[in-house]
């Protein structure tokens, strides 16, 4: 996608440096672009554990890479596949909602014992992060492609109007590595030129949607307004939207969606409002072993500061605020569970599917 007219994944190999990873650093949109780097296992665990790197597809290609690192760090090591090991448990414990990457670092870790070698292991890791890259840019832009068809049928009932989607946090290209899962059929359908509108929510306590997904939508031109976290459903009572997509960090094999916090609430107003509510996501945030997401998904809790702490910029400073009384108590959960009863369809990279065991199946049967 777009970032003042040029073309950018989220995340690449340093031209000059095959030992360094670039990526965007999303702590600092939207008041400033800039490239951070990893080049070691502790550079990525922390890239991925403050949020430098977010989005479910996105924290897993990291961990793919991470592995890749790990190979260049201990390639002397007489414990080499010992300190691997540990590394790839390092990895996935630094953030536990997200399938995505475990799902990278655990499939890295069976490539490598596919071959002999440290320089064979080490090429392997690598050409493995490059091919789940790929790998996750087409789903998404399949995924754009399939979800472009349900905002087709819309426009057609209302020929002339704006077709207007809600959605929260950031599913966008900044969470994936291009094109965005929730965002990819609005990329498409803004493509085709049709009149799409998207009710951005602010997305407390980091406020991903008011700082990221306004962001990317506005790099690329698409028209959106931010809203505070509770005018979704007022505006889904007034016939303001016409369908939300969200995205998923892990969606159980029966369809229950673990997603940012404050997705349920999202998903019961469209429910009672009779709006679709559609779940964008890449099988590889599909947890195929897992059944019940209430009882199953773990939740992550994140620190009272991301509630207590506000950041914002003026006159080109960017500071931080406290918005609370000292010595206040906070809880952050950072994920909820939107069971799959209310969610009307699930979009994948191969095709749009009913949230549940039969039509997820029905997708993926050799799953």
């Amino acid at each position: 996608m777009l970032v003042n007219g040029k073309h950018y994944h989220t995340i690449w190999i340093n031209e000059d440096n095959p030992a360094q990873v670039d990526f965007i650093d999303q702590r600092l949109l939207p008041f400033k672009f800039q490239i951070a780097s990893a080049v070691s296992v502790e550079d990525m665990y922390q890239a991925i554990k403050i949020m430098q790197v977010r989005g479910a597809p996105l924290i897993g290609v990291a961990g793919a890479f991470g592995v890749y690192l790990a190979c260049l760090l201990f390639k002397n090591d007489s414990n080499f596949e010992e300190k691997l090991i540990a590394a790839a448990k390092y990895l996935i414990s630094s953030r536990p909602t997200a399938v995505n990457l475990s799902y990278a670092v655990e499939n890295a870790l069976m490539r490598l014992e596919q071959v002999d070698g440290v320089v064979a292991k080490t090429e392997t890791a690598l050409n493995y992060a490059l091919e789940l890259s790929e790998q996750e840019v087409l789903a998404c832009k399949q995924i754009g492609e399939h979800g472009l068809a349900l905002i087709e049928e819309i426009a057609s009932k209302k020929p002339g109007e704006t077709i207007n989607v809600l959605t929260h946090c950031n599913a966008g290209w900044l969470a994936c590595i291009d094109y965005g899962t929730a965002t990819a059929p609005i990329y498409a359908a803004f493509e085709k030129g049709i009149d799409i509108h998207v009710w951005v929510d602010e997305t407390r306590p980091r406020n991903q949607g008011a700082r990221l997904t306004a962001w990317e939508l506005g790099q690329h031109g698409v028209p959106y307004t931010i809203i505070s976290d509770n005018n979704g459903g007022h505006l889904m009572q007034h016939a303001l939207v016409d369908l939300c997509i969200v995205g998923s960090d892990r969606t159980t094999s029966r369809g229950d969606v673990a997603n940012k916090i404050g997705t349920y609430l999202k998903a019961l107003a469209a429910k009672d409002n009779n709006i679709p509510f559609y779940v964008a996501l890449p099988s590889s945030s599909i947890d195929f072993n897992m059944n019940d997401g209430l009882k199953e998904i773990e939740i992550e809790q994140r620190t009272s500061d991301e509630v207590g702490i506000m950041e914002g910029i003026s006159d080109g400073v960017v500071s931080e605020f406290k918005i609370i009384p000292e010595n206040s108590s906070c809880r952050n959960d950072a994920f909820d569970v939107t069971p799959a009863r209310l969610v009307t369809r699930l979009i994948t990279e191969r095709g749009v599917c009913e949230a549940t065991a039969k039509g997820i199946k029905s997708m993926f049967p050799e799953k």
